[in-house]
């Protein structure tokens, strides 16, 4: 059995977008009126747009694998920068990151009771996300636990992006943590790499986009959604 299988867990690095948060409830009907304002009423700009961003405009959601899903926020501006020449590539990272931090977030499961679980129990909680960190501090407050988190860290944090394992490592320095004690928790194949590369245990979740076919060679586990996490803590013993 690997150490990262045999090890007592002390931290859960958790993914935000289709972890925390179903991505789809969450993101897609947002990026359609995204797409509506950028596109300046031209449909022509809208369906650009869209394409760029691997958008199903007909049926309102990403196509699978969209760059979107997992990707930064710096990564989406510079594939939507082709569909919007008028605007600096600077200039589309700084309105997704502002826009995006005023979205409705819907939480895969009732997120304050499960965390304040793992609180008790005495186990770090950290948060890694490409997203932008203010966002994130945002979508955390909106749903009232942001003060169950030890550890913040999004792509513009200082510390790379996932699926580099900079955020990962960073949250088992930061609390002296063995990186075997700890479980990095997503639904993107980005989150599982980076929590390998970090020597942590992972545990992926289909409340994003990607399925289990896509997940399970990298995921010590596959769960329908972290609320099954207590049980999967405590049969590992």
């Amino acid at each position: 059995m690997s150490s990262r299988l045999s090890t007592p867990i002390r931290g859960l690095l958790f993914d935000k977008d289709g972890t925390l948060f179903d991505f789809h409830l969450s993101w897609s009907n947002w990026i359609a009126g995204l797409i509506d304002t950028l596109s300046d009423g031209l449909d022509d700009r809208r369906v650009h747009i869209a394409e760029c961003l691997e958008y199903d405009l007909e049926n309102r959601c990403f196509f699978p694998g969209a760059l979107s899903i997992a990707g930064t926020v710096k990564e989406q501006a510079a594939v939507l920068s082709p569909a919007l020449p008028h605007w600096s590539t600077d200039a589309i990272e700084a309105y997704l990151v502002r826009a995006a931090a005023d979205v409705r977030m819907v939480p895969a499961v009732p997120l304050a009771p499960l965390l304040h679980e793992f609180r008790t129990a005495g186990l770090r909680v950290g948060l890694a996300t490409n997203d932008a960190e203010s966002a994130a501090r945002r979508h955390l407050e909106g749903a009232e636990i942001i003060d169950k988190f030890d550890y913040i860290a999004g792509y513009d944090s200082g510390y790379g992006a996932k699926p580099d394992p900079g955020m990962c490592t960073g949250f088992a320095r930061t609390h002296d943590l063995d990186p075997a004690a700890c479980v990095m928790v997503g639904d993107s194949a980005h989150d599982l790499v980076a929590g390998r590369a970090a020597g942590m245990a992972t545990v992926a979740v289909l409340t994003g986009m990607a399925g289990p076919e896509e997940l399970a060679p990298l995921a010590d586990a596959v769960l329908p959604d972290i609320g099954s996490l207590p049980s999967w803590l405590s049969a590992r013993g």
